[in-house]
């Protein structure tokens, strides 16, 4: 078996998480006193279900409280300096990627933590067909996701909602699969593609103490586009919706939580 390293997004805030300001990577998969109180944190989670190799996790966010809470071997702790898009915490990791020896890449969230063992492995394996693969997954309500535009199959770029929304129906009607926004991919690949990623960043208004500021920003999506065009394989692995479930509100992660009880209840039947 080939090395993998291990890339774990683990910066942002949570906005959404009403009540809670600390890093949501550090939420309670075990609620004990409340929701936001109890025990294993969903990065743990997500450590112990991706396979061994060096792990990079990008903090920015209440970062000396991950490190804190992660007292591991191998764990390599990654500044991102500012929240700039899921392509900006990439970019973040370029040393971390240049100095291991891995050769296969996995890029996962922190606030995801049911995707199982095996759908890692899947990934993984994915990568003797094609030079990069996406997890997606299939979801009654697609509004708002990010869709994944195939071409036969392999995967001709990611489109988002505010995009699809208004494709004519026949186009409309063949996305089938949403992103998960985890990936695996051949390390030296990906380092040349996160170069070309770099000079191509997106003009994003945001608001900021009460201001609308206008920001640039990096999408990990982009790498899928670039590669199409340039004829590199891309693939695909599904899971199912609930595997792939990500915490961002109050109510995703009870359900979560009640995911991850019942999984624990099955295992022991």
């Amino acid at each position: 078996m080939s090395t993998v390293a291990s890339i774990i997004f683990a910066a942002g805030r949570g906005t959404r998480m009403t009540g809670y300001c600390g890093n949501k990577t550090l939420l309670p998969l075990i609620p004990e006193k409340s929701l936001y109180e109890g025990s294993h944190p969903l990065i743990m989670e997500v450590l112990d279900n991706l396979p061994e190799g060096p792990r990079g996790i990008v903090v920015n966010h209440r970062a000396q409280e991950v490190r804190n809470a992660i007292e591991r071997p191998g764990i390599h702790f990654i500044s991102q300096p500012e929240t700039n898009g899921t392509g900006g915490a990439l970019l973040a990791a370029r040393s971390f990627l240049d100095s291991c020896r891995a050769d296969r890449v996995i890029i996962t969230m922190g606030d995801v933590p049911l995707i199982r063992s095996a759908t890692y492995i899947k990934l993984l394996d994915r990568l003797d067909r094609c030079d990069m693969a996406l997890l997606g997954f299939e979801c009654p309500d697609r509004a708002q996701y990010g869709m994944i535009e195939m071409e036969g199959e392999r995967i001709a770029g990611i489109v988002e909602w505010k995009y699809w929304k208004d494709f004519p129906p026949e186009r409309r009607d063949k996305l089938k699969y949403c992103n998960a926004g985890v990936y695996a991919a051949k390390r030296s690949v990906l380092l040349g593609y996160m170069d070309r990623m770099e000079e191509r960043p997106h003009e994003v208004k945001k608001q900021r103490d009460g201001e609308l500021i206008t920001m640039k920003e990096y999408f990990l999506t982009d790498l899928a586009e670039m590669m199409n065009e340039d004829g590199v394989p891309v693939g695909m692995v599904t899971a199912p919706e609930e595997e792939v479930r990500g915490v961002d509100t109050p109510e995703s992660l009870e359900a979560v939580q009640r995911l991850y009880a019942e999984k624990n209840i099955r295992s022991r039947v």
